[in-house]
């Protein structure tokens, strides 16, 4: 069975990010040797160009959160890498908006269990390209006077996909769209801002503060419930559950008119129109990770732009996008929240129990 690395980070910021550095000093070089490739092959920038879109949003991230800035520096000097490198990673989103199309598709649905105790489910299949798979890690962050942070992320990124210890959840889906804006927060930050809030709410009142700087997707869930944030620079949107307590979200704005996109997203509405065809064939009774990973999170409807999303060899390898994991996030009341994650290994048995890792 793949597995990931497993690291567990603790003390100041500054010993968080170099613990994470050092650790994973393996995983950032291969993030940023398939990075500045995707960089150069997509955006024709070269390392000194993206640097020079870092440096914008490093100074954002000093000024508005310099508790992250300086974790930003310790992962630099554990990787021994340019603290610039480890920026473009955090930045990565709004450095080529619009230039890639990865495709994720994200669901939220509030039930009861058999003893009428609430579960939220948050959940998602998480698509992006081969090589950074092996680049992954499970990551846990211990900070005082702060929630527990428990998430899958990208080696060298200090936001990205799960939980913390008050049960509150994010997940995120690309949207392709202009403007961004550098005096504002990137997504993988508000991310990071999110998992140290203790409520959803709290959550959400730091978005509002600092800002999106570019056009995204967090699906934001605690035991209340969850939602869409359709964020922009401009002007944000939230969405709510439907009548049966479910909402997803795919890679295109759904009613943030003030998202203007290029182009359309290719199978951004096939699968969030599929999600909600399937969820009409389940019993919310039944509900379980498993049920949702071979239902909605194995569907290979719409050929190559399908909810689990398969390896086009054809194309050009920096652009070969495939799911390359799903997370099922689960908020029990009067539990600990808990995560199963399963990595995508190209056979039909990929969602198969065995291959469950616990976040």
């Amino acid at each position: 069975m793949t597995t990931l690395p497993r690291i567990s980070l603790s003390g100041t910021n500054y010993q968080i990010g170099y613990n994470h550095g050092s650790s994973l000093k393996i995983q950032i070089a291969g993030q940023l040797e398939s990075y500045y490739e995707m960089f150069q092959n997509s955006s024709k920038l070269d390392r000194e160009g993206v640097h020079r879109r870092a440096r914008e949003y490093e100074t954002t991230i000093l000024k508005l959160v310099p508790h992250l800035h300086e974790e930003i520096v310790g992962i630099a000097e554990g990787a021994g890498v340019d603290v610039l490198d480890i920026i473009a990673l955090n930045v990565r989103s709004e450095i080529v908006l619009g230039e890639f199309q990865d495709g994720c598709t994200s669901i939220g649905w509030k039930v009861r269990d058999e003893n009428g105790k609430s579960i939220q489910y948050l959940a998602q299949n998480w698509d992006w390209v081969r090589p950074v798979q092996q680049n992954l890690a499970f990551v846990e962050i211990k900070q005082e006077g702060k929630p527990t942070i428990k998430m899958i992320t990208e080696a060298g990124i200090v936001g990205k996909i799960g939980y913390n210890s008050a049960s509150v959840a994010v997940l995120l889906n690309a949207l392709r769209a202009s403007p961004t804006d550098a005096t504002k927060l990137p997504i993988h930050i508000l991310l990071r801002l999110c998992l140290e809030s203790k409520s959803a709410s709290e959550a959400l009142s730091q978005i509002e503060e600092y800002g999106a700087a570019s056009a995204q997707h967090i699906l934001l869930g605690d035991m209340s419930g969850a939602q869409c944030l359709e964020l922009s620079p401009i002007k944000n949107h939230y969405i709510s559950p439907n009548d049966d307590n479910f909402l997803a979200h795919t890679n295109h704005s759904i009613e943030n008119t003030a998202i203007k996109e290029p182009s359309e997203f290719p199978g951004s509405r096939e699968r969030l129109a599929r999600t909600y065809e399937i969820v009409k064939t389940i019993n919310p009774k039944t509900l379980s990770p498993q049920r949702l990973r071979e239902t909605i999170f194995n569907d290979g409807e719409n050929g190559g732009f399908s909810i689990c999303a398969l390896e086009n060899a054809c194309n050009p390898k920096w652009i070969r996008i495939m799911t390359l994991f799903n997370i099922v996030i689960c908020l029990k009341e009067g539990c600990e929240p808990t995560a199963e994650v399963v990595l995508s290994n190209d056979s039909t048995d990929w969602i198969d129990p065995k291959n469950v890792l616990h976040l």
